[in-house]
């Protein structure tokens, strides 16, 4: 038998000492069979003869790039993947921070290994980088320490984590091709006003017939966009573009209107509401199953939105629970919440399952959503075909149709 000297963590709090084994492995079974997530396993003779400690480099985060949000992820999926494996989470986030590409991501975890080495526990260390590792990160890591379950709630994290991605995603990926269409008729008809037009306006003018007023209009058109009027128009639109963003962040009463119009917008707003409500429901979920009590998980959730129409009903579903109203009749009490939602919850409540019933509500809303995006990609698509032939090609028949009526006359 060989003596190992270990640390670790124990519901929560930080432990160390010494365990008898044959090997490396079997001294790490019996760890984990005590429940003590470890942080540093070695033998204990070795540790005799090792009274220098390394020195790492000093990182400051000063002046460097910031951490993506998918350096976040690889590094969640391939720290879940070995804490699972049963490696000690000291030795598992150095060989993170020399496999990791990216500088900031590097030192972020070198940080939080040398922070874990001084004896914090492991969610304090991801605590200290909020913009990386939001309340729902920290505490599923929290939880996890407190249950010796470490493996299963940083799984937890990274299915989190995918699922807003791919929400992200699918959003972008949906708005792409209407705002690219978009881009391309304005563009397009920008470029015929100022350029294409006054050719035909020279031509015409010395033909000296008299103009149709679709034709009239576009002239007086391309006339101001290439005088003083289209500066002053860019320049406004840029102004108003600014304006409208310093106040929809800055003042709260435009803010909330602003939110509450986005949800009312057509198919846009119900797809922004789905993707919200599986987020919720999921982040509700795991933090149930973590044992995390309703109230805080409830203001936990409410970070997860950025829309403070949404953040105010979680509010008052909050202030509810304190009056013992079950959840069921608190999102009710909301007009945000669908009924659906509030039925599924109410069947969790009653069969005490409620972590699982809020995973299940996300599962639907998720499926929700991605037929949500289907069908507005299909009907975008002839939408934008229609918008894009409209404005193109009623710009060409304008300016082409004192032609064909000198034609006419002439026949």
């Amino acid at each position: 038998m060989e003596a190992f000297t270990y640390k670790g963590i124990s519901e929560g709090k930080y432990v160390e000492g010494e365990i008898e084994a044959l090997n490396q492995d079997e001294a790490s079974f019996k760890l984990k069979e005590q429940k003590v997530i470890i942080t540093n396993l070695i033998k204990s003779a070795k540790k005799k003869g090792e009274k220098k400690k390394v020195k790492s480099k000093g990182f400051s985060l000063f002046g460097k790039k910031k951490v993506k949000v998918e350096e976040i992820l690889i590094f969640s999926k391939q720290f879940a993947t070995m804490v699972k494996a049963g490696l000690p989470i000291l030795e598992v986030l150095a060989m993170l921070r020399d496999q990791l590409e990216g500088d900031a991501i590097k030192e972020v975890v070198e940080d939080i290994r040398k922070s874990l080495e001084g004896g914090v526990t492991l969610s304090k260390c991801f605590e200290k980088y909020p913009q990386y590792f939001d309340n729902v990160y920290c505490n599923l890591i929290k939880a996890g320490e407190a249950s010796g379950k470490l493996d299963v709630f940083l799984l937890k994290i990274v299915d989190s984590l995918e699922k807003k991605e791919n929400i992200k995603k699918k959003i972008k990926g949906a708005l792409m091709y209407p705002s690219i269409m978009f881009t391309v008729a304005i563009g397009v008809s920008a470029f015929m006003l100022i350029k294409v037009v006054p050719v035909f306006a020279g031509m015409y003018d010395g033909m000296g017939i008299a103009l149709p007023k679709p034709t009239a209009v576009i002239m007086a058109m391309s006339d101001f966009l290439r005088g003083t009027g289209g500066m002053i128009m860019f320049v406004s639109i840029v102004g108003g573009f600014f304006l409208f963003r310093f106040l929809t962040t800055k003042n709260e009463k435009i803010k909330y209107r602003w939110h509450k119009q986005i949800l009312k917008l057509p198919v846009f707003g119900d797809l922004i509401l789905k993707s919200l409500l599986a987020r919720i429901s999921l982040i509700m979920g795991n933090l149930s199953a973590a044992g995390v009590n309703l109230l805080e998980s409830l203001e936990i959730a409410k970070s997860v939105s950025n829309n403070v129409v949404v953040t105010e009903a979680l509010e008052n579903v909050k202030k509810g629970v304190f009056s013992g109203d079950t959840l069921t009749k608190l999102f009710l009490k909301e007009p945000l919440f669908p009924p659906t939602f509030s039925q599924l919850i109410s069947v969790g409540e009653q069969t005490g399952q409620l972590d699982e019933m809020f995973n299940s509500v996300a599962s639907y809303y998720e499926s929700e959503f991605d037929a949500a995006v289907d069908n507005m990609s299909s009907l975008i698509e002839p939408i934008m075909i229609v918008f894009m032939g409209l404005m193109i090609g009623g710009l060409m028949i304008a300016m082409y149709s004192p032609i064909f009526n000198v034609g006419a006359l002439i026949g």
